[in-house]
């Protein structure tokens, strides 16, 4: 089992910015590829960002590229998601995702093992 706790969430004007952070735990962390999810009220989940087992290769999805960046630290077992010159309808809960495969949690698959409960982020405007 991975464990998976999400936080840094709140509320942020549009143009500002937030540092998701994730903290796993329960299985090597650098055996497992990392996403970001998120949800927008009356919207499905989907797929953010997401890196791979060494930190180097991300992905991410169109709408977020050039304001989103995702790393890890896998000494610290950590997962960060630095959001910039964030818009209105970045809103929703955001969701921390680990599987072993990096192809499914790009994919956006629901057959991602693990997922954090959520952080709730608020862009105002």
């Amino acid at each position: 089992q991975v464990q998976l706790v999400e936080s840094g969430g709140g509320l942020v004007q549009a143009g500002g910015s937030l540092r998701l952070s994730c903290a796993a735990s329960g299985r090597t962390f650098s055996n497992y590829a990392m996403g970001w999810f998120r949800q927008a009220p009356g919207k499905e989940r989907e797929f953010v960002a997401a890196v791979g087992w060494s930190g180097g290769s991300t992905y991410y999805t169109d709408s977020v590229k050039g304001r989103f960046t995702i790393s890890r630290e896998n000494a610290k077992n950590t997962v960060s998601l630095q959001m910039n010159s964030l818009k209105p309808e970045d809103t929703a809960v955001y969701y921390c995702a680990a599987d072993q495969s990096l192809r499914t949690v790009v994919s956006g698959s629901s057959g991602v093992n693990y997922w954090g409960k959520g952080t709730l982020v608020t862009v105002s405007s």
